[in-house]
């Protein structure tokens, strides 16, 4: 069983580090079975988006979307997104995007927007790389005076440096390979309290074996996954193995089970509603996963919306093994002024 800790203090600077710290309370509440929309197989019943002006847009302030599949696939911006972002921030939209990638710290994130011409503020980004900072923050990890062993990219590295989180590994053990020779043994650090596990286009079975000896031979270390995404998109040509299978490396020579911090978790929404007073209730998350994003906003007190834009189809979506109910579903985020075209054609 997949779990999250909860959380009761957190403490993070903005995307810029240059705001003061914040320390919110975090309270989460169960949402009965109902209000989750979960467990019912009926979603042929699911609403395909038809009339956003009167059904989603007058009932949201904040959207929250993921970004891979979403907003682009690959290094290729999907057509229309810069224009529907401008309409939603012209209608007085907060809007926020909140990805599983942890290849990339939230100022790495902010020149793939810049690259892309998309024009988002550095404070609008959030990353799993970023909420695996959040989660020693508000554990006070830096007060053990461990280590953190990292499997994965810059991304992570560069969330630990911004707060001062003694690390090694990531892209730094690359090329290593272990001597397996006879009598041979790979050492590793004993003052390592916790590994985390990103995304790693360099995953080797050095890395694997460190973590695991970590895991396992550290007393109280501790096993993060920033996500347990089973692909993604690298390019727009096809799908990826995702960090699903990095973390189910781990998982099965430790058999210990991760704390997952990036979606479905509460951590980065508990933040957001926190320092931003937002109300759950006219947010509405908008993604391409079912099993993160829709979740996600499902199992926070969130309107969800599924778009087909990236990884899951509408076949899938309708099917009856699929037990994950969006409150509306798109082809694309530029259906939310679907109601303009109309008007233009008619």
């Amino acid at each position: 069983m997949i779990y999250t800790r909860a959380i009761t203090a957190l403490t993070l600077a903005s995307a810029s580090r240059t705001t003061s710290a914040f320390s919110p309370t975090i309270r989460r509440t169960a949402l009965p079975a109902s209000q989750r929309r979960m467990g019912s197989a009926l979603n042929a019943n699911v609403a395909k988006l038809s009339q956003p002006g009167k059904d989603l847009l007058p009932d949201v302030d904040v959207f929250i979307f993921d970004c891979d599949g979403v907003i682009w696939r690959g290094d290729s911006v999907i057509d229309g997104i810069p224009e529907t972002l401008d309409k939603l921030r012209a209608m007085g939209k907060k809007t926020f995007f909140v990805t599983n990638n942890s290849t990339k710290s939230r100022k790495g994130y902010k020149k793939k927007f810049d690259s892309l011409g998309l024009n988002v503020p550095a404070e609008e980004i959030f990353s799993s790389s970023f909420a695996a900072a959040a989660y020693f923050e508000q554990t006070k990890f830096k007060d053990t005076g461990k280590k953190v062993y990292i499997v994965g990219e810059v991304g992570i590295q560069e969330e630990l440096d911004l707060i001062g989180i003694p690390h090694f590994g990531g892209p730094e053990d690359a090329g290593k390979q272990p001597d397996m020779g006879p009598g041979c043994a790979v050492s590793h650090d004993k003052d390592v309290g916790a590994v985390v596990v990103g995304f790693d286009r360099n995953i080797n079975y050095y890395k694997i074996q460190y973590a695991q000896l970590c895991i396992n031979e550290n007393p109280g270390c501790e096993f993060i996954a920033t996500n347990l995404d089973a692909v993604t998109h690298l390019t727009d040509a096809q799908e990826w193995a995702g960090n699903g299978s990095m973390v189910g490396a781990i998982r099965g020579c430790t058999g210990v089970e991760p704390t997952v911090v990036g979606k479905p978790g509460p951590l980065m929404i508990d933040y957001l509603c926190d320092k931003l007073n937002l109300n759950r209730e006219r947010i509405c998350m908008v993604g391409d996963r079912l099993d993160t994003d829709i979740l996600f906003g499902n199992d926070n007190g969130l309107k969800s919306l599924l778009v087909l834009s990236g990884v899951t189809s509408e076949e899938k979506l309708l099917s009856k093994e699929n037990t994950i109910t969006p409150d509306y579903y798109a082809d694309s985020i530029v259906d939310f002024f679907m109601d303009e075209k109309v008007g233009v054609e008619a």
